[in-house]
């Protein structure tokens, strides 16, 4: 089977092109013959170094690198980004039996979906986040610091100031939504949900698309070794990037305010406000080895408080099989892996109650028993590397010949060289 997975980039700045990175790697171990295809330069994960990986890159730049007027023009529909897909589609060795989908929104646009359409074989599309429904791509209102309940596009929708930036930049992205809606217009597409709560929000804002919907859990990369001792640590974790929408000004405030030190892992809009804070550390974004050495080190939890409908933070699925507690926002996709008490707490995204189970936390023994229960669940039911790439060729293998064939390829073997 030959699938060709189509990102913006081919390094791990994020956990859509991680997840598009080990799908790669892991579907490639497996036997397939893998074309990933990226759109913005960028180093390479040594992930795609695999006999059975070739590797494209489109060498287009991230339109907000652009400047304002062009970057809105190729935001809302970049012909010359679909042009230079279709070329590269068109010369593969033979047809893929596959396109799989994780990011269009910084370099392609919505000018592609007629292109892979096109194609005429399966496309499925992981949505790891709102962007296929909402303007602003998270289904959330930031102008009011709180998750969006107004039907997208509709006039409440385009009369509100929710975009991060500005106006303007909302004018532009509503224009993108309305693009894509037309690009999307009765061609049959496969979307990934990453968590149950995804599949319930989308599948009714996306109720005007001609939509299969399929559910496969993110990919969990388990370390070697045993697991945590959460009860030695000294602070409580943060892994992402610093914003209010995931709640880190939240962990700070809680933190203190339980008596435990918190440490931040990553850098973003926050990152001077958090670091003037007392009892905050901050050391920036970490290669994933180190953060897996700090959060066994350091963590006695990790914490996503997402004030947004996060959909499945990978951190917190990592520090699950390692053995370390979380304490998660009960907006977040995460949270249905969480045992509220037994592997770590579920909470509403405010002070009160992250101060609440952060203060529970200061307890050796609850925090061992935590920390051991987390590891035992995850390995009942795992989320593994393994567990992922059986999920997509399970997956693959039934949509395979489902789609008429339509473009032109060059008659050779698809096994990349």
């Amino acid at each position: 089977m030959h699938v060709v997975i189509l990102a913006e980039f081919a390094t791990a700045s994020g956990g859509a092109e991680k997840v598009a990175l080990e799908s790669a790697r892991l579907l490639a171990e497996a036997g397939l013959a893998i074309t990933y295809v990226q759109a913005i330069p960028s180093p390479v994960d040594p992930l795609l170094d695999h006999p059975n990986i070739r590797r494209i890159e489109l060498g287009l730049p991230d339109i907000w690198t652009l400047g304002r007027i062009k970057a809105a023009a190729t935001g809302i529909w970049h012909a010359a980004a679909a042009r230079a897909l279709e070329g590269v589609l068109r010369e593969l060795p033979a047809a893929p039996d596959c396109l799989h989908l994780h990011q269009w929104t910084r370099a392609l646009s919505p000018a592609i979906f007629p292109v892979l359409s096109r194609l005429g074989v399966p496309v499925v599309v992981t949505l790891h986040d709102y962007a296929m429904a909402c303007p602003n791509g998270v289904y959330y209102r930031f102008d009011r610091g709180e998750p969006c309940g107004l039907a997208p596009l509709g006039p409440a929708c385009l009369a509100a100031p929710c975009d991060p930036h500005s106006r303007v930049h909302k004018l532009v992205r509503v224009a993108r939504a309305g693009a894509l809606r037309q690009a999307l217009h009765r061609r049959p597409l496969h979307v990934v949900h990453v968590c149950d709560a995804s599949r319930r929000r989308l599948g009714d804002l996306l109720g005007g698309y001609a939509l299969t919907h399929h559910r496969v859990d993110n990919p969990v990369r388990v370390a070697d070794g045993p697991p945590a001792d959460p009860a030695r640590g000294d602070a409580i974790a943060y892994v992402g990037r610093l914003t209010r929408e995931k709640g880190a000004d939240l962990v700070a405030d809680a933190a203190r305010a339980a008596g435990l030190p918190a440490l931040f892992i990553g850098a973003g809009p926050l990152e001077a406000e958090l670091r003037a804070r007392p009892g905050v550390e901050v050391i920036g974004w970490q290669a994933p080895d180190t953060v897996s050495t700090l959060l066994r080190s350091r963590a006695r939890a990790l914490t996503a408080p997402s004030r947004w409908y996060e959909t499945g933070p990978l951190t917190v699925y990592e520090a699950l099989a390692a053995g370390i507690p979380v304490v998660v926002s009960e907006r977040s996709g995460a949270a249905e892996k969480v045992r509220d008490g037994r592997t770590g707490f579920v909470v509403t995204p405010d002070i009160e109650a992250l101060t609440a189970a952060f203060s529970a936390l200061r307890d050796d023994v609850r925090v061992g028993t935590l920390g051991a229960n987390a590891r035992a669940r995850f390995r009942a039911a795992p989320m593994t590397l393994a567990t992922h790439a059986a999920a997509l060729r399970s997956l693959y293998a039934g949509l395979a010949g489902t789609a008429p064939g339509a473009m032109h390829h060059r008659r050779a073997d698809a096994r990349p060289a």
